[in-house]
């Protein structure tokens, strides 16, 4: 017998006078999995996982749990970590954490929460002195509060510094081993990479791509890409057997055949010591797609 998706988004629209933010969109998330929506601002991603939520009315379609319509135990199964939150002035990360738990019927151990969001250190700490980082760490935690099903995460990288970002990808990451489905939004396509069995690339409020990072890569290409200063690179365009792309003061050439391709290089006389060879990345894919760079 076929399980059920966790979550079944059916011909999901939004409309606004003069926008249409999501047009027609559809897919269904299986349990346990960590589901990424992916786009720019304005692609329609947000607004699509507000109606997942609830927070938003769909103008058409519907968002089915465990088979059936929103209902209370959707609401009671489910945590939100949103983009920007504000927390109560004057209380310490443990008063606020102790506040949070109280307000649900079900909670998950709290001195369990405390140790996967790496709290310990910062409980006596006003919510006021807390960094970025910390600060999206208790909001995690928040989320979490109540031993959710289903996890949404809003963009919870924005802002970060690296580190920081890298950080809260292995909180989610322990988060993934307890086998709770994940709703992630994000404009980083590393982070969708690394932490993302299942992706969907949103362009304009519909669905441009679907599938796993891997497969999606795959699907699309072949090729390897190999990058140097464009400084470094002395030999005119056209005495090579390939393409030879110039941008942001690189140069970049996409190959098959990387030993062919350095043996050109060298016949050329140019330099390979600041020679970089990477493989196609979800940016590549999405240029690739929508003839534009995806950035926050």
């Amino acid at each position: 017998m076929t399980q059920l998706p966790i979550l079944d988004v059916r011909d999901l629209q939004k409309r606004y006078p003069g926008v249409v933010a999501v047009d027609g969109v559809s897919f269904s998330i299986a349990e346990g999995t960590c589901f990424g929506l992916l786009g720019p601002n304005g692609a329609g991603k947000t607004t699509t996982v507000e109606i997942m939520e609830g927070i938003t009315e769909a103008t058409a379609g519907e968002v089915r749990y465990r088979g059936a319509p929103h209902d209370r135990r959707f609401r009671e199964e489910i945590g939100i970590q949103f983009q920007t939150t504000a927390l109560q002035d004057f209380l310490t990360v443990k008063e606020t954490l102790e506040l949070f738990h109280r307000l649900y019927e079900h909670t998950a151990n709290l001195n369990e929460i405390v140790e996967v969001c790496a709290l310990e250190e910062l409980l006596t700490r006003d919510n006021r002195k807390l960094s970025g980082g910390q600060r999206q760490r208790l909001l995690l935690a928040l989320a979490l509060l109540n031993d959710p099903k289903v996890l949404f995460l809003d963009e919870p990288t924005t802002g970060l510094d690296p580190q920081s970002r890298r950080n809260f990808w292995q909180l989610v990451e322990r988060i993934k081993q307890q086998k709770k489905t994940i709703v992630l939004t994000t404009h980083y396509m590393e982070e969708a990479y690394r932490l993302c069995d299942e992706i969907i690339i949103m362009d304009h409020g519909k669905i441009i791509a679907e599938g796993s990072p891997a497969e999606l890569l795959a699907e699309h290409f072949d090729e390897t890409i190999l990058q140097l200063p464009v400084e470094d690179f002395t030999a005119p365009v056209d005495r090579f057997p390939f393409t030879v792309l110039q941008g942001n003061g690189c140069v970049e050439i996409s190959i098959r055949d990387v030993d062919e391709a350095i043996k050109q290089l060298q016949q050329h006389g140019i330099s390979l010591q600041r020679l970089e060879i990477r493989p196609r990345t979800l940016d590549d894919l999405f240029l690739e797609l929508t003839g534009k760079e995806l950035r926050p």
